[in-house]
């Protein structure tokens, strides 16, 4: 036997989603004002149909006191079912529409009523007021019932007070009034209300096109998860209005970018300056995973329009990336040059087992000692004019590749460097990018080779590499400088483009520069200045500790 299926139950309660949620909200606003609008118009019309049914009596009594006949019958007849004050005053009654039209004396005695037999009798209400000159305007019930009053002094021909005249309009005349005016006022509310109504839901279709039919719950939870989002991944991301101004900056971002809070608001430019960071963010450099470097970091970035006409761009930190791709292409080139030269070595090995199966003591001593003597030269040549042992092995090392590569490097013979540089490290970079990039430029070239040349001049050092490859048009010397730009194929680790513009960075931070210009003979001269870049020569080594550089060399 089947379990009985739960029974589901009705539950009532808000809508969840924002358009419902908007439609009821709109339209309990527009009922309610409705209601309170109508509410608030009926309450004074109702004070008003009370007082213009007043006025209207107090102007027929203050019409029929002014007939002197009334007051001259008044005085010489009695009262009476058939005297001239009664048929007078029901004469006037019958031509106004009032309900009652009643003269009494000084005694408040009816000469005049509706009802024949109230003729003769007192009234029912205090005559006192108008018998005392004033007019009155009231509410009141009566022997007729409930009516609206006005009460008026009558006077004779002397202008003494003789008695005074009551007219009734019948209260359920101005009530009808009243009732006959709700039904209008009703139509002309529905009305109100049926245009609020549109109006609500067409507001209503505009947010739930906006919001795509979520309820507050999901947007409430779509917040959360944006900002945990925005703020826990490891992408910077920069979002921009319609204007070019940065509306929003993670974490990532502001800690990349090296800028806070107090960017949001402005444009790149600003929050930046001009450069091809900022270039990249405002989309004047279009195109996917776009290189910048910023500060000292290698950035990648990728720019997507949103449909409001602003942008997002996120950043993602290439910089320990390139270097590890660096230090591979380094490494392949050392595998490959290990690899000549344990060929090499082979070969020179049997060649001296040869000479000493021969017995040829004396040539073997000789080939030995050439064979050591070359790379001891080499070796010698280098730190004999560049002291710091640094940027001496790195010398030493991009020689030995040159060799296999069959380019000859040498140093210039004006070369001197001192071992007192503030900087090291950041001088290794620089040789390092520029000796690779004189290397790709001349390998292959018939007669390749390259020279540099490190000399100082007070306390700024001057370096330049100059190559015997096919040079730089002059058109395109700035541009080599640029983050992105190359005339080779990207290595397998990424993109070309950072080495140089690395160069240029490391050279401006210490208030130098980088240029290139055509080497005499043909090819490319690579001159860097770095002014202060010795330490004072009576300073203690430990004093001028080389700062770490975060980026190492990179292909041109």
């Amino acid at each position: 036997m089947s379990p009985t299926p739960p029974v589901r139950r009705l539950r009532l309660g808000m809508p969840r989603r924002v358009f419902s949620q908007v439609l009821l909200m709109q339209l309990a606003i527009a009922a309610g004002v409705v209601v309170l609008a109508t509410g608030l118009f009926l309450a004074p019309l109702s004070h008003q149909l009370d007082d213009q049914a007043m006025r209207r009596a107090l102007a027929i009594a203050q019409t029929t006191a002014a007939m002197p006949q009334i007051a001259e019958d008044l005085q010489h007849t009695q009262p009476s079912v058939g005297g001239p004050v009664q048929r007078e005053a029901e004469r006037i009654r019958k031509a106004s529409g009032a309900e009652y039209v009643v003269v009494m004396d000084l005694h408040g005695t009816r000469w005049s009523h509706t009802d024949p037999e109230e003729v003769g009798g007192h009234v029912s209400t205090d005559p006192s007021q108008a018998l005392a000159g004033r007019e009155v305007m009231e509410i009141d019930s009566g022997t007729l019932g409930r009516s609206a009053r006005g009460k008026v002094p009558l006077h004779d021909s002397d202008g003494r007070i003789i008695g005074a005249v009551s007219v009734g309009i019948e209260y359920d005349s101005v009530r009808a009034r009243l009732i006959h005016a709700i039904p209008g006022l009703f139509a002309y509310a529905g009305g109100a209300l049926a245009v609020g109504a549109l109006a609500a839901w067409l507001i209503s279709r505009r947010v739930q096109r906006q919001t795509r039919d979520l309820a507050f719950s999901d947007i409430s939870a779509l917040l959360a998860e944006r900002e945990a989002m925005l703020h826990g991944i490891r992408e910077g991301v920069v979002a921009l209005d319609r204007a070019g101004r940065i509306r929003l900056l993670n974490d990532e971002a502001q800690r990349l970018l090296g800028i806070g809070d107090e960017a949001v608001g402005r444009s790149p430019d600003e929050a930046l300056g001009e450069g091809r960071t900022a270039d990249v963010l405002a989309g004047r450099v279009t195109g996917t995973d776009l290189l910048t470097v910023r500060g000292q970091r290698v950035l990648v970035a990728n720019r997507m329009p949103t449909d409001d006409g602003g942008a997002v761009s996120t950043l993602r930190d290439r910089t320990e990336l390139e270097q590890l791709g660096r230090e591979l292409d380094s490494t392949r080139g050392l595998i490959d040059a290990l690899r000549a030269q344990d060929h090499e070595h082979a070969n020179r090995m049997h060649t001296l087992l040869g000479l000493l199966e021969l017995e040829m003591y004396d040539d073997a001593v000789d080939f030995v000692g050439e064979v050591v003597g070359d790379h001891r030269a080499t070796s010698e040549q280098v730190t004999e004019k560049i002291e710091d042992p640094l940027l001496a092995a790195l010398l030493v090392g991009k020689a030995t590749v040159a060799a296999e590569r069959g380019v000859a490097l040498g140093v210039s013979d004006r070369t001197r460097l001192p071992d007192r540089l503030v900087d090291p490290r950041g001088l290794v970079t620089i040789v390092g990018n520029l000796v690779d990039n004189a290397l790709d430029a001349v390998a292959g070239t018939p007669h390749a080779r390259v020279e540099i040349e490190l000399r100082t001049e007070g306390r700024t050092v001057v370096l330049r590499v100059r190559d015997t490859g096919p040079g730089i048009p002059a058109e395109h010397r700035e541009s080599v400088f640029t983050e992105g730009w190359s005339t080779k194929k990207p290595p397998a680790h990424g993109k070309r483009g950072i080495g140089l513009s690395l160069v240029r960075r490391l050279a401006e931070r210490q208030g130098g520069s980088a240029s290139v210009d055509a080497a005499h003979g043909g090819g490319a001269e690579f001159t860097v200045v770095l002014p202060e870049a010795l330490a004072q020569p009576d300073l203690e080594p430990a004093l001028t500790a080389p700062a770490k550089s975060t980026v190492e060399k990179e292909s041109r």
